[in-house]
Order: C-alpha cells, then structure tokens, then sequence
C-alpha cells in the first residue's frame, strides 16, 4: 500500500434478515482483509441503533457485506445516503430492483436478456393446485442465497406445501435443466465464469456449507457460451444500474446451444465467505481477496 492515509471503514455484517449468519461470515472474513491492507476497520452488526453507532465511528466508508432485505434491498442504502457516508455495491435503485425478482426480470426483458417464465401468485392459489406444469420453482420474489425456495419436480402428485417462512406472495418460475453458471462483473468488466456442481440442487447448505458444492473456474464451456455470460452478466449489471461487484446467475441446457442460457438474478452484493464465488473471480486476474475488497472501499460512493 501507499504511504498516504487510508479511510477508516466500517464493515456492516449480520443484521435482522434471514441471510444473517452468512453475512457474519462475510463481514469477518471482508474485515480481516481490509485489516490486512492497512485500513482502520470497526465491525459493526446493524441492528436498530445502526445509524447512533455510525455517528459515533464517524467512518469515511462503510463496507457493506449485509445480504438479504434491509442490507441489500435499498434500506440501508438509503440510511447511508442520509448520512452522507460513502458505501460499497450498488445504491439505492439498482438494490431495490435487484432483489425483487420480478422487477429483475422486467429490467432483464427489456434489455432483451433471456429469462424464464415466471409470474407472482398468492401463497394460497400455490398451495391449492399446480398454478404450472410441472417441474417449475416456487420462491420468495424478494429474498437470496436460495432461501426459501421449492423445487416441484414432474412427477409431483399435487402442489406445493409452503412452510411458514414462504411470504403472502411468491414467484412461481419454469424450471431450466441444465449447468448452473455465474459471473462476476467489477465496475464495468465481467471477471469470469463459474460452474457450479452439486450433488442436487443448489441451494442454501450447498451454497454456504463447506463441500456442499464444487466449483471449476474458470468454467469448461464453449468460447461462445463463456463470451455470452460475460456478455449477459455486464448488460444485466448496467440494465439494473448496479455498481461495484455484482455477480449474475445462470441456468445452461447444453442441448439447445446458446438458446438454453437463461439469467436466474443478479446479487448486488455477492458473498464473501471462503466458499464464495466472486473472490474466485478475482483470484482470475491475480487480485487477492485483500486487494479485491480493498477495490470496493476505493470505489465506494454515494448520490447513485
């Protein structure tokens, strides 16, 4: 690092949603190698008195690594912006569009990017009978890290039992078979392209568990179909007016070509922890973790 003084961070972790104990993980490990860079680092897990401790600290930047609603959907972006306080990821826009699926996927079409079909509809009507052919996904249209999500296979002999964690409305999304992909955009360059292997569906243990999932980056694809991700993911990254890193969900059915590459959703704050996969992009071009987090605190910012 350079002689020259370093901003003093905070790093906003854990919060009320349901992805908290994963952004613990996130905040620790962002924490730890900010600190490894020479920044003056405090931690703070948001909770109501979240703007009183700011105040308080009175950071240059904060380096948001809180996921789910509340840190990722335009609140605590909009709390920042009040307090004029510089902050990592995307604003208060592109949040709030990112993680309601439904308004991703507007965003999506009108970029003309691939998307399942899919629409909003009642707890209830789900409940009661096949409102799809199956196979198709029912999911929260306003949560990540696959929280909450219900894969009703072809041959399910009626709907779906919602548990009480599901919201009043919920997403309702086609199935794609095929390869689970992702690809992390930094500024404006998409950094690479993951597969990602499980033994079944990909979802919150196989996410965050250690062995849950197995990762090959860069990805074993077509030339083609690597420059399409990357091609998607920076169109989808600009469409939702996203900033800093974001990372873009794929499904690949390799039996159709390029027409079987479907975007799933863009995460405006993608996961931190050792099993994560944007570090790993990175890692691509030789950016250590410390000098990937380091990058977001320099281009952290508010007014977008």
């Amino acid at each position: 690092m350079s002689s020259r003084t370093l901003p003093k961070v905070v790093v906003l972790k854990g919060g009320p949603s349901a992805e908290r104990e994963v952004s613990l993980v996130s905040g620790r490990e962002c924490a730890a190698a900010l600190r490894g860079e020479g920044y003056e680092v405090f931690e703070v897990d948001a909770g109501v008195d979240v703007a009183q401790r700011l105040a308080k600290i009175a950071p240059d930047v904060v380096f948001n690594a809180l996921h789910g609603r509340w840190g990722e959907d335009g609140c605590i972006q909009g709390l920042l912006e009040w307090l004029r306080v510089p902050y990592t990821h995307s604003g208060v826009l592109a949040s709030s569009l990112a993680i309601d699926k439904e308004k991703t996927k507007t965003a999506y079409r009108m970029a003309n990017l691939p998307v399942a079909d899919s629409f909003l509809k009642s707890k209830t009507c789900v409940m009661a009978a096949h409102v799809m052919p199956p196979p198709y996904v029912v999911k929260p249209y306003n949560e990540g890290s696959s929280v909450g999500v219900y894969l009703v296979h072809d041959a399910a002999n009626g709907p779906p039992v919602l548990g009480p964690e599901m919201p009043d409305t919920v997403m309702v999304e086609a199935f794609i078979p095929g390869r689970e992909l992702t690809c992390t955009v930094m500024g404006d360059s998409p950094l690479g392209v993951t597969e990602i292997f499980t033994d079944g569906w990909y979802d919150y243990d196989a996410k965050y568990k250690s062995g849950g999932s197995r990762h090959v980056c860069p990805a074993e694809l077509p030339n083609g179909i690597t420059e399409a991700c990357m091609d998607y993911a920076l169109r989808a990254h600009r469409a939702l007016g996203c900033r800093g890193v974001s990372r873009t969900d794929f499904r690949w059915d390799d039996a159709k070509g390029i027409d079987g590459l479907v975007l799933l959703e863009t995460n405006t704050q993608p996961g931190m922890t050792p099993t994560s996969l944007s570090p790993e992009h990175a890692a691509l071009h030789e950016m250590s973790f410390g000098q990937f987090c380091a990058w977001m605190v320099e281009d952290a910012s508010c007014d977008r």
